[in-house]
């Protein structure tokens, strides 16, 4: 095997299946990353800590971890980012907030770190994110605008998106993000990566999110495959969260492979209520004849729920205030203004109004169980535009008010905890990503990679 030319451009699968064969090492792989950091990040804001040292300590662990033979994990040297929600030992986790100070003690890591950590790979830095995750968008009064690396005018999405802007730009092939409403699909559509939401409780979190039933992590790759070898890394348990899902009996990667081609998959353009992009639907349509034509039986149908909206929007504020009430005393005049908006609205908001918007989050997900007794996975576009511009919360002359009412496709499957995938579909005439969203029943989590793994080598023949 040659030494590959752009280790900074490799897969994840390419990078370990380099080290065994002795082709490269995770040094070498790791300052490539590194240096792609330097090279590229300035203008694209994606990471808000970087640490070179830590990261060539760790890699020099790996490298002679494979000389010795004695390989510690599934991605052993194989470089990621972290998004600056999850606690980092020894780093701090600030979560674009200013009123979260950086200098004080920090000695754990959460789970999704610690189950990294303990298959030795090697951790490049921290990645941007608005403050305290609470929108679409990535800018923060802490780290500022985040851009897309496909049009550095426009947004990353988020609240990932310091994650899919680092992916996209080859600045290590793999992140991890979260999702309580689209976190990890919005970015990885705008910026054409893999984003996926499993089902809620697949990987442990702790501390417990204030989102609660919203909230889940996700791995964030170029590719389906990377997806599904993170998913085994991150789904092992934790005692740290009581509503964790038992250990799966299978692993991600080996389902990957199967054939799917004798599946049904639904196909709804717009949900029944969604207002999409001319040119966003041409693309996802058009992605989805490709796949109907290669084997899938792809049926038009709408699953039948009414928006949520109004639901989602009580639970998200209701989590935003429960999380920001613990915060120091003045801190209200220091969050981003539209955040401490939020604020007052979940403080405004009745323990029956967060049990009424549980149970429409309940009738949802009832719909969406008896849908799937007909259709083994729904198809949609992730999102009905592509990025837009930089440093807004919703598009310049929408006349929208707030951040998911232009995500219509993605909120709905954190009411309902079901995993989602969002892949690349194609991009639009002026070369801005779209991205084609796969969901399945919960607990399908194998299901619905081994779809995206099939769909991405369609759509990318």
């Amino acid at each position: 095997m040659d030494i590959p030319t752009e280790p900074a451009a490799m897969s994840a699968v390419e990078l370990v299946t380099a080290y065994s064969a002795g082709a490269l090492s995770p040094v070498e792989a790791t300052q490539a990353v590194l240096d792609a950091i330097g090279e590229r990040d300035e203008p694209l804001n994606a990471f808000c800590l970087v640490d070179p040292e830590r990261a060539l300590v760790q890699a020099k662990e790996s490298e002679a971890r494979w000389h010795s033979g004695h390989v510690q994990g599934l991605l052993d040297g194989v470089p990621i980012s972290i998004k600056d929600v999850f606690l980092t030992e020894g780093w701090p986790t600030r979560r674009g907030s200013t009123c979260i100070e950086a200098d004080v003690p920090w000695p754990l890591d959460s789970p999704v770190v610690a189950r990294l950590r303990e298959d030795g790979m090697v951790f490049l830095g921290k990645t941007t994110t608005p403050e305290l995750a609470w929108k679409a968008v990535t800018d923060s009064p802490l780290t500022g605008v985040t851009r897309n690396p496909v049009d550095p005018s426009k947004t990353s999405g988020g609240s990932s998106g310091g994650s899919a802007a680092a992916v996209a730009a080859g600045m290590g092939p793999l992140s991890v993000g979260t999702d309580g409403g689209g976190s990890v699909r919005i970015p990885a559509s705008f910026c054409g990566i893999v984003g996926f939401k499993p089902t809620w409780g697949r990987i442990p979190l702790y501390p417990a999110s204030p989102f609660g039933p919203l909230a889940h992590a996700g791995p964030m790759t170029r590719t389906v495959e990377d997806a599904a070898l993170l998913m085994d890394i991150l789904s092992l348990p934790d005692p740290r969260d009581p509503g964790a899902l038992a250990p799966t009996v299978t692993t991600f990667r080996g389902q990957l492979h199967r054939d799917v081609r004798g599946l049904t998959v639904a196909y709804s353009a717009d949900l029944g209520f969604a207002d999409v992009d001319s040119e966003v639907a041409a693309v996802v349509e058009a992605a989805v004849r490709r796949l109907d034509e290669a084997g899938l039986r792809v049926v038009a149908a709408d699953p039948g729920f009414a928006e949520p909206l109004e639901a989602f929007e009580r639970l998200w504020a209701a989590g935003a205030a429960t999380m920001l009430s613990k915060f120091p005393e003045g801190s209200r005049e220091r969050v981003d203004p539209a955040l401490g908006k939020v604020w007052d609205h979940g403080e405004s908001l009745s323990a029956v109004d967060y049990v009424d918007a549980r149970g429409v989050a309940a009738e949802v997900g009832i719909v969406m169980g008896a849908f799937h007794t007909a259709y083994d996975a729904l198809i949609t576009p992730t999102m009905p535009i592509t990025a837009f511009e930089a440093g807004h919360d919703v598009p310049p002359g929408s006349g929208l008010r707030s951040w998911p009412q232009w995500t219509p496709f993605t909120y709905p499957f954190n009411l309902t905890q079901q995993p989602a995938i969002s892949i690349p579909a194609g991009t639009t005439a002026d070369g801005m990503p779209v991205g084609l969203q796969i969901v399945g029943p919960r607990h399908s989590d194998d299901m619905v990679l081994a779809l995206a793994r099939y769909a991405e080598q369609i759509l990318g023949s």
